[in-house]
């Protein structure tokens, strides 16, 4: 049976985040890359020859795209017909302009799955972890209304902070509320990009501080959680958050220490473990191509979870999650861990898409 496949393009195709959209989407069953898309400078050449001299990945340029010529991301007249949705990972000097350029995508019907920041404070927009909140689409056709626009703009949240809410969520949504956390993240670097953080300045070293991440990390989980209210997403302003957040000499892997105070009832250590075991969302009973078949991933070893031994786990899209203690001063505290590039960047937007796809979003 011959399946056809949704055309995709990738804005920001040679940059970091996008190498990696590239190489997860080379066999995707549902999507077929037809158009790269970048800055001016790599405008007009092959995406090989465009990527040939700073291509991070540990695979070769897959065939599929290897001769596909990269075009302007701003050059609009170019766009190959049926274009099924984009997925957006480009980088520009100014937020205002990013902001602009998915605002056009939409305008002119391509649905935009984005990497970026820029929309994830917008009331209409979702920001989506395909297992905590998908029924947050639901506001997609008052976003299409409210701006007249054919196609619609969804987000995937910062990437810290996917190393632990999901196993947040799954004791709220076993009847556990939670009431206060305090979360400190050891994040990779290449979480900052290429070249991202000077090898001068992490060699032997942790830097105790990341620009704008702490008020991430405590500001868009309560969007995640919160409720479709009217025409725009209203925050869960029932959990209290204190982040820190530290960059650390691992390349891959975001770590999490995370510390829960719970509302009310307390759950005991094997009502928690039985919790994250059987937790599934709809990304699982769907059978999405890429979603983890189990989403929360515990490790009894009380020196695991490690990002260089687990943060594949899953094809890097499972969230592992280990120390499991009693805390002297709130209820529980534990270790959690996720692949930042991949369950927080590429990997976390293509289950996006994909739970787009399923609910009719994208066609």
């Amino acid at each position: 049976m011959v399946v056809t496949k949704i055309k995709i393009g990738v804005l920001g195709a040679t940059g970091a985040v996008g190498q990696i959209y590239i190489k997860l989407l080379a066999n995707h069953p549902w999507f077929e890359i037809v158009d790269v898309a970048a800055s001016p400078q790599s405008a007009g050449k092959t995406y090989y020859n465009a990527v040939k001299d700073k291509w991070l990945q540990d695979i070769f340029v897959p065939e599929n795209v290897r001769n596909l010529v990269v075009r302007d991301v701003q050059d609009y007249t170019k766009l190959p017909k049926d274009l099924g949705f984009v997925f957006s990972a480009v980088e520009m000097p100014k937020k205002e302009d990013i902001k602009a350029v998915e605002d056009r995508y939409a305008e002119m019907g391509i649905p935009v799955v984005s990497n970026n920041s820029v929309h994830r404070w917008t009331p209409d927009v979702p920001m989506l972890i395909a297992e905590i909140n998908p029924d947050h689409t639901k506001i997609i056709p008052i976003q299409q209304k409210k701006h007249d626009w054919k196609g619609f703009i969804v987000v995937k949240p910062n990437c810290s902070l996917q190393s632990y809410l999901t196993a947040i969520f799954a004791l709220e949504k076993a009847g556990f509320k939670v009431d206060k956390l305090i979360i400190t993240t050891l994040q990779a670097v290449s979480g900052a990009g290429y070249p991202g953080v000077p090898s001068l300045d992490m060699i032997d070293n942790i830097v105790p501080y990341i620009g704008g991440e702490e008020e991430k990390t405590e500001k868009e989980p309560l969007k995640i959680l919160g409720k479709i209210q009217g025409d725009g997403i209203v925050n869960d302003e029932s959990i209290k958050i204190s982040a820190t957040c530290t960059r650390v000499p691992v390349v891959d892997g975001h770590t999490a220490s995370i510390n829960v105070k719970f509302k009310d009832k307390v759950p005991s250590k094997e009502e928690i473990l039985q919790i994250w075991k059987e937790f599934k969302g709809i990304p699982q009973e769907l059978n999405l191509p890429l979603a983890p078949k189990q989403p929360i991933i515990y490790l009894d070893d009380d020196n695991r979870p490690q990002p260089r031994k687990d943060r594949m786990n899953d094809k890097g899209m499972a969230i592992t999650v280990g120390r499991l203690r009693k805390d002297p001063v709130f209820d529980w505290k534990f270790i959690a861990l996720s692949h930042n590039t991949i369950r927080g960047a590429a990997g976390g937007g293509i289950l996006n898409a994909e739970l787009l796809k399923a609910q009719g979003y994208i066609k």
